[in-house]
């Protein structure tokens, strides 16, 4: 296995509180594998990959858990060795190229950095090298040389995709790149994402609140809550047989084509991360909870082959799925 993460718990420290922003996530991806995790705004996606790039901020710990990749334990490393695998074994394609991209320096000189951080080549092996990163994402080479405010958003983000596969990493870990673009110009983004994973034969780490977006690029979707994963199944599984409540109000409130009903909401907000309720972190805004299941807080169990669910109610799911389509089922 490529990727392993176990148990992980992660918090800020903020003004004397405490956030707890990853409680208790695991997941696993293979050579090839691409999986998408799909969540609300502020629910903990990005301090997720911040924990598995292991670039936390000051004020953040991991209290729980530990990171394997190819078998090593990435939070018993060093910063020193860490530096040496990260970009290299796996890279990250940032949410908004534009601050990512340092403005004051050519595109050229930036992938360069990063290529000579962990090779030694002459400048000849790294024009060819920019040259042929510029050509897999569809880009000119000719604008290697350019600032990042003389090329649009979405030439910033492929630049930003050719630096991620800069020293043709295993895995990389897409965070929501194409936030703040237009929808043309995300369709080109994500095609040229589904085609590099396919023809470099990379695992792929997809996170966004789009669902669509998540189930047009990766094979199986996890679905976050208030820090936890609540669903994981293939795509086919979460779209046609969901099992989780939360992923059926999720559902319910994306658009589709061809809609001929109105969308149905979530009632309520996600809980405070500085004061989680117990029990089940969904429980105050699902309309099949019960007592116990604000006393009890689920684990992630497979329920069906490569299906996990934590859910207390799980067992009545099918009676679920019927109720979920009335929208009188989620007005609490």
């Amino acid at each position: 296995m490529l990727l392993v993460a176990k148990h992980l718990q992660v918090r800020y420290r903020l003004r004397g509180k405490y956030i707890h922003a990853v409680n208790d996530v695991s997941l696993f991806l293979d050579n090839g594998e691409s999986l998408g995790l799909v969540g609300e705004s502020g629910c903990g996606k990005t301090t997720l990959i911040k924990a598995l790039m292991c670039l936390l901020p000051k004020n953040a710990e991991m209290t729980e858990g530990n990171i394997y990749f190819e078998g090593k334990d990435l939070t018993r490393m060093d910063e020193k060795k860490l530096r040496r695998i990260r970009w290299k074994d796996y890279s990250i394609i940032p949410q908004s190229a534009m601050n990512a991209l340092n403005p004051v320096y050519k595109i050229k000189h930036q992938i360069i950095e990063a290529i000579q951080e962990h090779e030694k080549l002459q400048k000849r092996e790294l024009d060819q090298r920019l040259t042929e990163l510029f050509s897999l994402v569809g880009l000119d080479p000719k604008r290697l040389d350019s600032y990042p405010h003389q090329l649009s958003g979405g030439m910033r983000q492929r630049a930003a995709i050719a630096m991620a596969l800069a020293l043709n990493p295993k895995l990389v870990i897409a965070d929501e790149p194409t936030t703040a673009l237009d929808v043309v110009t995300q369709r080109h983004v994500i095609d040229q994402i589904k085609v590099l994973q396919k023809k470099l034969n990379l695992a792929l780490f997809y996170v966004s609140h789009d669902l669509f977006v998540i189930a047009e690029t990766c094979e199986r979707l996890a679905m976050m809550y208030a820090g936890k994963i609540l669903e994981l199944g293939s795509r086919s599984k979460i779209f046609d047989k969901p099992l989780h409540p939360y992923t059926l109000g999720f559902l319910n409130a994306v658009p589709t084509l061809g809609q001929t009903k109105n969308l149905i909401s979530l009632s309520g907000s996600p809980p405070d991360l500085t004061r989680l309720p117990p029990g089940c972190k969904f429980a105050p805004r699902c309309p099949f909870s019960l007592k116990r299941c604000t006393q009890t807080d689920p684990p992630l169990e497979e329920i069906e082959e490569g299906h996990c669910v934590a859910c207390l109610r799980v067992g009545q799911i099918e009676e679920f799925r019927e109720i979920a389509k009335d929208e009188k089922t989620w007005i609490l």
